[in-house]
């Protein structure tokens, strides 16, 4: 009898586990907060990232060549029931969501199969002051790809 109850509860927890996996924690992505510096020539992007806090993260960015501000964006990643989703509002573009599809304390991956370009953001850890940004997707029937490798910034922006 007492094998029957353990194997009732053994499977009673694969189910579980199977209907419903454990929520991506957007705590995990605490590595992202502040602020970060991509700089090639004269065009500096700065992108800065609020704490987690509440289910969400409040970011934006904005890239300057010279003295006038060419591109910004408004970004938000949020905890919705069992996912994390990226919501971007770039320059002159309607909003888009991007489905979270991998969360670890070094990476993180977003997908929109659907969206133009791109269809995948991915930020990885590559060393305590940098982070890699990279969007990559098919444009024009063929695969892109772009890094920006940025470095942790004073969040002045200077």
């Amino acid at each position: 009898m007492t094998r029957l109850i353990v194997a009732a509860f053994v499977a009673l927890a694969a189910v579980r586990g199977a209907v419903s996996p454990p929520a991506a924690s957007i705590e995990r992505l605490a590595w992202l907060a502040g602020c970060w510096e991509v700089r090639a020539g004269a065009r500096v992007t700065h992108e800065q990232w609020m704490a987690p806090l509440g289910g969400t993260m409040m970011g934006m960015s904005r890239t300057v060549v010279r003295d006038s501000t060419r591109e910004w964006e408004h970004l938000r990643i949020e905890s919705r029931a069992d996912k994390i989703v990226y919501i971007t509002h770039p320059s002159g573009q309607t909003m888009t969501e991007f489905a979270g599809e991998v969360v670890t304390d070094t990476l993180v991956v977003f997908t929109n199969p659907a969206h133009d370009f791109p269809q995948k953001i991915m930020y990885r850890v590559t060393s305590p002051d940098s982070v890699v940004a990279r969007i990559e997707g098919t444009r024009n029937g063929q695969v892109r790809g772009i890094n920006f490798p940025m470095r942790r910034a004073a969040c002045g922006g200077r």
